[in-house]
């Protein structure tokens, strides 16, 4: 029998705050972290605006020596991981240490770096390539860093499945309790690519909104005039305990984790697969795996990007999964208020759903102010709503056709 695994603690860094307390409270208020590019000159870009975590110093959580070993997703990861672990209250100790892991995700990881040090060679040669180079970039460094800097000895890993990324490092630690090759895991992701490189590659895709005069309005997910997404950056972190560990220590739990799922649409590299196949079948997975009907999702934190095709595709996949329910399902996508936070947006709005349990209260999908006949379900528009929920579902898709989701419960501590 698999061992049961709750969440003790939820670390958040977005472009909505610094701290996860402070990015709930803007989320549940329905304000937009979205604003113009200040981290380079973006003046000749169709993009020029996005989601970044504005006033954030590194130094706070990381000393001066080592930020050049460091790349931006592994500054915020280190940051979101420190709020995760306080609010656990969690010590690793050297009794747990070998049974603590560390699984945090990234899509790209340290794309910042990667330009700044080409930069660098092609100006001054290869002499001028700083040693640090590829720690401070490879996407496993943020697992790295924040495993030494809590003596964490388990297992430790990363993830690089593009805007699934962290939604599958939390389920493969969710796993990795359940089969009890840990008993603590810290897990989610960071992604940093607001960088010219970043922002320029996925406009030549045509994939962003070009809404640049209305930074705040221009992440509408769900809705008529939606043209594309906006790019955010951030972390998501959330510790994950066997239940009887968080127990024996006195933890506060906030919400078990029950089920996960992961699939493939084997369809195309950036399009999702037709009625919404792979998505149909990762929740599908994710509800098997939780050993419950579907009619017990009361909320689902959505992928919903804000592109014409993806959100009209995973409504199609939500009603194919929930039949009648769906029209009874609260769906939000917060993407809507924080941008789209590629390889980090599983763990953080993982994190945002186990906070809509622990609190009853949804978030909202801002900007929905023109419905769209090809979108027709409860998106919780512009304003957050009290309401009872037991099951939340957070989904996550990525280029290549990589999905995953995660299904949380409410801890009832009625």
């Amino acid at each position: 029998m698999n061992r049961r695994v709750v969440v003790t603690g939820v670390g958040l860094v977005c472009a909505c705050g610094i701290g996860t307390e402070e990015t709930w409270n803007a989320l549940q208020a329905g304000q937009s972290g979205i604003g113009p590019i200040t981290q380079f000159d973006a003046n000749a870009f169709d993009c020029r605006i996005a989601g970044e975590v504005k006033n954030f110093d590194p130094l706070n959580w990381i000393e001066k020596k080592e930020l050049k070993k460091v790349g931006r997703f592994i500054q915020v990861a280190l940051a979101a991981a420190d709020f995760a672990v306080k609010m656990a209250g969690l010590e690793v100790t050297p009794e747990i240490a070998d049974a603590t892991g560390v699984y945090v995700a990234s899509g790209i990881g340290g794309f910042d770096v990667i330009e700044r040090e080409h930069s660098k060679l092609l100006q001054g040669g290869p002499g001028k390539i700083s040693p640090f180079f590829i720690p401070a970039t490879i996407v496993n460094l943020a697992s790295g860093h924040i495993s030494i800097r809590y003596g964490a000895r388990g297992p430790n890993s990363a993830t690089a499945t593009a805007c699934s990324a962290s939604a599958h490092a939390v389920g493969d630690s969710f796993k990795i309790i359940q089969r009890c090759d840990a008993e603590v895991m810290i897990c989610g992701g960071a992604e940093a690519s607001i960088t010219p490189m970043g922002i320029g590659g996925f406009a030549a895709m045509k994939a962003l909104s070009r809404r640049n005069d209305e930074p705040a309005r221009a992440s509408r997910p769900f809705d008529a005039q939606r043209d594309g997404f906006v790019v955010g950056e951030g972390a998501g972190i959330l510790i994950l305990e066997a239940l009887e560990h968080a127990q024996r220590r006195g933890a506060n739990i906030l919400a078990e984790i029950v089920g996960y799922g992961m699939s493939g649409d084997a369809y195309h590299i950036t399009q999702p697969a037709e009625e919404g196949a792979g998505a149909y079948r990762v929740m599908m997975a994710t509800l098997k795996d939780a050993k419950v009907p579907p009619d017990v999702v009361g909320y689902i934190n959505a992928h919903g990007t804000s592109t014409p095709i993806g959100d009209a595709i995973e409504t199609v996949a939500m009603k194919r999964v929930f039949g009648e329910h769906a029209k009874k399902i609260a769906v939000s996508s917060t993407k809507s208020m924080t941008g789209h936070l590629l390889g980090g947006a599983g763990g953080l709005e993982a994190g945002i759903s186990i906070l809509a349990l622990r609190d009853q209260v949804l978030p909202p999908t801002i900007n929905y102010e023109n419905p769209d006949p090809a979108c027709d379900l409860d998106y919780v528009p512009n304003h957050a709503r009290k309401a009872e929920v037991e099951y939340a579902l957070s989904n996550s898709f990525g280029f290549g056709g990589t999905n995953a989701a995660l299904l949380f419960k409410r801890w009832d501590t009625r």
